[in-house]
């Protein structure tokens, strides 16, 4: 399993979990409304993609499903998302299937259309994962 994994997925689906666990099609709709801005309709479709394979592992474990309850309710609380990601760890990590499943279908759940700029000397624009690489911006001699 990929370590970031369980990272990514707490990213993408935090700002979706108060629609997602309310479980109605009423809740894509509000949810595409209000973080439209952010990813719109076709974002909140492919994030409830992911937590529909998710969630009934998520509902299997009470921990897991009230580590998401309440990141949730405390979305901007490090300690609750932490929580969450550590569930997802060890939910990932013993369904081997389900974590590649996930990975595949993550990088597709990316926000459509996104737009990268970089402005200034020594700027840097990253449209997608850097981590892991050095980025040399150079020196600017005046």
């Amino acid at each position: 399993m990929d370590p970031q994994l369980s990272t990514q997925l707490v990213q993408l689906l935090a700002p979706f979990l108060p629609y997602l666990l309310k479980g109605a099609k009423l809740a894509g709709q509000e949810a595409a409304k209000k973080l439209g801005e952010k990813t719109g309709e076709q974002g909140f479709e492919q994030v409830k993609a992911l937590w529909d394979r998710l969630r009934p592992k998520m509902e299997a474990r009470p921990a897991a499903l009230e580590a998401a309850q309440d990141a949730a309710a405390h979305p901007d609380d490090e300690d609750a998302l932490a929580a969450l990601r550590l569930q997802l760890k060890k939910l990932l990590a013993e369904d081997d299937s389900l974590a590649q499943e996930l990975a595949r279908l993550l990088p597709q759940s990316g926000p459509a259309g996104q737009t990268v700029i970089a402005s200034g000397n020594r700027s840097v624009a990253i449209g997608g994962n850097a981590s892991g690489n050095v980025i040399i911006t150079g020196d600017v001699k005046r």
